[in-house]
Order: C-alpha cells, then structure tokens, then sequence
C-alpha cells in the first residue's frame, strides 16, 4: 500500500512541475506591431533578438529599444462528464531591452534582453481539475550579447551567446474528490518552488541583400536545457496518517527549451511600404516527459508529454505616413506543439490565429515611442489529459489573449 501510495503521489506531484510549451511571442513592440516578423527587417535595436546579423545595417551608431506589454489571458472550460464549468483570467508582464552599438564601418555589438518563456495560469482553488493544477507561475529571462560582422555590401553574420534564468512556483490538489486526504475540508495539495534556474544556450544568423529593396534572413536560436536543483517541495493539509509519507522535502526537474528556426525576407514596396513575411519552425519534440526526482528517496516519476514539432507562418507590413507617424499591421497563425490526450490545462493553448497593429509617433530625428496591441483567438478544442493517475481529464477548452503594449526607440 505504501508504496502505491508513493507511486501515485509521484505520478501527480511530477507531471506539471513547469508549463511546457507556452512560448510567449511579444520580443519587441515594432515587429510585434508587424506580427512578430522580424528576421529580414531593419527598423531598430529589435533587431538583436530577430537576426543579430542584421545589426550591421542600422544606420545609427548607437540604438535603443526598450518596451513592455501587458498580457490578458482568459480561458474558460466546460468538463465534459458533468458539463461543470471553470475560468482563468491571467496577467502577464513580458518586456524587452536592446541596445546595439556600431563599432565600426563591419562590426557591430549589442545586447539584448527579453522574455519568450513564461506562464501564469491560476484557477480557483479545488476547482474539478485541482488534481492537474491550481495554478502555476513561469519566467524565464534570457540575457543574449551578441556581434555582428558585415561581409561586404551585401551579406553579414551574427550571433552570441544566451544566458537563461527563470523560476517556477505550482501549485496542485494530490487527488481528485478524496474524503481521506483532506484536513477539515480542505484537500491536501503540493506547492513546489524553484528559483534561480539559470542555463546557456546561444543565436546565429546571416542576412542577405540581394538589391536595395529586398532583404533575406534566417536566425536559428539553439535548445536550453533548465535544470532545477533542489527546489522546494511542501505539502499541505496532510491527515495524520500520511504524515510520515508526505514529508516536505526538495525535488531535481528538467525543462528543455526548444530550438527555433525562422526564416523570411522583407520587400520595399515603395519608399514609405515595406511587406515581411516569416516562417519559424520550433522543435517541441524534444519534450517528451517530464521527469522528477524528490530527495527524500521515493521513486522518480515519469510524466508523458510527448509534444511535436510546429510551425508559425508570419505577414507584417509598415506604412510611413510621414516624418512623424509609422503604422504597422500583421497577422500570424500558430501551431500547438500538443498533442490528442496531451491536453493539460496548465497550458490551455491550441492552434491560434493572431492579428497585430501598431504605429510608432517619432518625436524628433532621435526620439520614437511605439505602440503595439496584439489579440490572440485559440481555436475551441475539446480535449483530454489521459495520462494521470487520477484518470483522465477532459472537456471543451476556449482561450484569447489580448496585449496592449508601448515602447521607446532612441538613436543617435
């Protein structure tokens, strides 16, 4: 009994550990405005995260793009036994900071910072999917120097290293409708925190400028593997009887970070309008389980996730109006990287569309503020999580996103 128990418990206490999957595309407030294309476009400092090689072709000798957004997600669930139904309304803060400097006529350096990992999802407490999650809090930071070396008139490279830091902190009930464990009413559940994950990746790029009009790009940023070592575990409202087994101990996880591919071009219309388009492709398949080691000598518990690979298609455009205003619109459809009975709702996500728009109010020749607004529509899904010891979870899933965000863009 004892160690069905402790199997058990593993099986839950492990399988949402970190959100897998949840990428969050909001890198800069200029590209996002032009659906978060960006690989063959020069317009800012943004470019550092887009392709570091196109750093050599901005025309300023010193840039800076600071922005952040405010991310509202809402999904709404209905179970699909007892048509029971549920609802998150979540915050996010994403930002980013880049800074390019030309140090010559072929060498450009820059420094970029942002958030393209992360997820808050918080239901209410002990609501029908307690057993799965609570709630769960995920950052990550990446910090990314980077070089640009220009080879010609026509061609540059770029690149650098990429130093990750993130935590995680989740929340989960350990069973599902269980009278036995509880204390006055209340479920046990489990808490696990970890801070001050760190690990390093690194970003390559080339671009081409086969004529004045038309660019051509492509950066690939590598897998990062987060390791979380000695994070906290606790748990809470333990009965008597389980106290012995239910010890608040210390946890060892691993969280892979996908490798992205993306490639696209830019067209200069006309003097005033540029079109863009890029295709990313993310290698999610390297997150087949997620497994757990707890410090306390019980078993490691192995988690299923077996997500697949995925592309983003990508179409952005940029209107300058005149010395002052710049607009821009774009659009974007997303690929879920999860898969039919992979469905958790630690990360709610399916295919997606997404439309985009912005414009950016210059001040002077140096000064610039942008603004962006971004608005996500997941397809309704209905779907399952068969992989728990609780048995199987499912219902109909309807998810949106909406992201205001503003920007500065100084140069000299």
């Amino acid at each position: 009994m004892r160690k069905l128990l402790s199997l058990t418990l593993l099986a839950l206490a492990g399988s949402t550990a970190f959100a897998g999957g949840y990428r969050v595309s909001i890198q800069g407030q200029k590209q996002l405005a032009m659906g978060h294309t960006g690989v063959a476009v020069v317009n800012s400092a943004e470019v550092a995260f887009f392709n570091p090689a196109g750093m050599a072709y901005l025309d300023k000798k010193f840039n800076l793009s600071v922005g952040g957004s405010a991310l509202f997600a809402t999904t709404k669930f209905q179970e699909s036994v007892f048509n029971t139904t549920a609802k998150s309304e979540n915050l996010g803060t994403p930002f980013s900071v880049y800074a390019t400097y030309k140090l010559n006529d072929w060498l450009s350096a820059g420094l970029a910072v942002y958030t393209p990992y992360g997820s808050a999802v918080e239901w209410d407490q002990n609501w029908q999917g307690a057993f799965l999650v609570n709630n769960i809090d995920l950052k990550a930071i990446f910090v990314q120097p980077t070089v640009s070396v220009r080879v010609g008139e026509h061609f540059s490279v770029g690149g650098g290293p990429i130093y990750a830091t993130g935590s995680v902190n989740f929340n989960r009930n350990l069973y599902a409708a269980n009278g036995t464990f509880q204390v006055n009413g209340d479920p046990t559940d489990l808490t696990i925190d970890a801070k001050g994950i760190s690990a390093w990746g690194y970003t390559l790029g080339m671009m081409f400028n086969p004529t004045n009009t038309v660019r051509i790009g492509m950066n690939y940023r590598s897998e990062i593997i987060m390791e979380a070592k000695d994070g906290e575990a606790t748990f809470n409202d333990v009965p008597g009887f389980a106290t012995s087994l239910l010890t608040n101990t210390t946890f060892d996880a691993e969280l892979p970070l996908p490798a992205e591919l993306t490639a696209g071009l830019s067209v200069q219309v006309t003097d005033k309008w540029l079109l863009a388009f890029d295709y990313n492709y993310t290698m999610w398949s390297v997150y087949k389980s997620l497994d757990v080691k707890f410090n306390n000598g019980l078993p490691t518990s192995v988690n299923p996730r077996n997500y697949k690979d995925v592309s983003t298609y990508r179409f952005g455009t940029q209107y300058k109006a005149n010395d002052k205003f710049t607009f821009r619109a774009g659009y974007y459809f997303d690929e879920s990287p999860v898969q039919d009975g992979y469905f958790a709702p630690e990360t709610p996500r399916n295919d997606s569309n997404a439309f985009t728009g912005g414009l950016t109010y210059q001040i002077s020749d140096k000064f610039g503020i942008d603004f962006s607004f971004l608005y996500i529509h997941f397809d309704e899904i209905e779907n399952s999580y068969d992989h728990n010891a609780n048995g199987d979870f499912g219902g109909t899933y309807k998810s949106v996103v909406f992201s205001p965000g503003i920007g500065i863009t100084y140069g000299f």
